[in-house]
């Protein structure tokens, strides 16, 4: 790895607007080297368009971008030379095998060739691929396609891996498969940004910033984003549900509601002191109450706690 101090990441102000569409509004961030950096929010909050300007794949409308100690604008070569990218879309060549599509990359990044074989080897024992090398890259799974983009981009040895939603609609085995893989290589020292619609992945990061419509709202460690949510959280179980959210949304304690499958997530002031309303206003409209109790706050509801206080639903 480099011994550059600089940050793995670092962007000033950094600004993309398609025909009048602001995908990314002034974003500054830092990213040190050595951690896994989580990029947070819906479709369409700018995940993709921001890490695509830190490939070099789009330029930026103002603002600035360096990446392992180089200008993207200026130096996009060196940039290239650093990083991994795995997109959302399976993006590889379905008609070359497993092992084809690695010779392929290790071609693209010139690879030396007394280093191919080995590295080879052992991208396909870490991604647990060796079993399928000849198998055509079309005929995977689609955890199996993101594990063989994944090794593909580490054919090189990158310094920062760029990895735009790379578990979305993958299987739950392939995603925990995934992450143990990219917990091995943050042990290598390798620096990694993943953008990711799941909190879950979210909580598994150094840190996180929450971004929505192209803006970032928070940026800190999973633990301080949580602590960051004023008031308290009551999880209450209700029947009928939808009856049991709109006696709460309009009672003036509450200040949000959320469904979590069969629980809503019910954002009060005090708790201590406000629940017994609550149970009130939902037995005079003749909600059944199965349970409630204090619940502590997931990064999901500091999440949609942040869309409200910017007037989002």
């Amino acid at each position: 790895m480099s011994p550059d101090p600089a940050p793995a990441i670092e962007t000033e102000a950094l600004r993309k607007v398609f025909d009048g569409l602001v995908a990314v509004d002034s974003i500054t961030l830092r990213v040190e080297r050595g951690e896994i950096f989580g990029l947070v929010g819906p479709d369409g909050a700018g995940k993709t368009t921001f890490i695509r300007l830190l490939c070099g794949a789009l330029e930026p409308t103002a603002g600035s971008a360096n990446v392992a100690g180089f200008d993207v604008l200026r130096r996009p070569e060196e940039v290239r030379r650093r990083i991994g990218y795995v997109s959302q879309a399976f993006s590889l060549y379905g008609d070359l095998t497993v092992a084809e599509n690695l010779a392929f990359f290790a071609d693209i990044y010139r690879v030396p060739k007394s280093e191919r074989a080995p590295r080879e080897e052992e991208l396909l024992e870490f991604s647990r691929l060796g079993p399928f090398r000849k198998r055509l890259a079309q005929n995977l799974s689609g955890g199996m396609k993101q594990k063989l983009g994944l090794a593909c981009a580490l054919m090189h040895t990158p310094e920062i891996l760029l990895l735009d939603e790379p578990t979305t609609g993958v299987d739950p085995v392939s995603r925990r498969d995934f992450w143990r893989i990219l917990y091995s290589l943050l042990g290598r020292g390798v620096t990694i940004l993943v953008s990711t619609p799941y909190m879950d992945e979210a909580e598994r990061c150094s840190r996180v910033a929450l971004i929505d419509a192209g803006r970032i709202l928070l940026c800190d460690t999973p633990d301080a984003l949580k602590q960051r949510m004023s008031g308290d959280l009551l999880e209450i179980v209700a029947q009928p549900q939808d009856a049991a959210r709109t006696v709460l949304a309009s009672t003036p304690q509450v200040m949000g509601v959320q469904v979590f499958g069969d629980r809503l997530h019910v954002s009060v002031r005090d708790a201590a002191s406000d629940e017994p309303a609550l149970m009130q206003a939902l037995a005079q409209a003749g909600v059944n109450v199965t349970s409630s109790r204090r619940a502590v706050p997931g990064l999901e509801d500091v999440f949609v706690s942040l869309l409200s206080a910017y007037g989002k639903p």
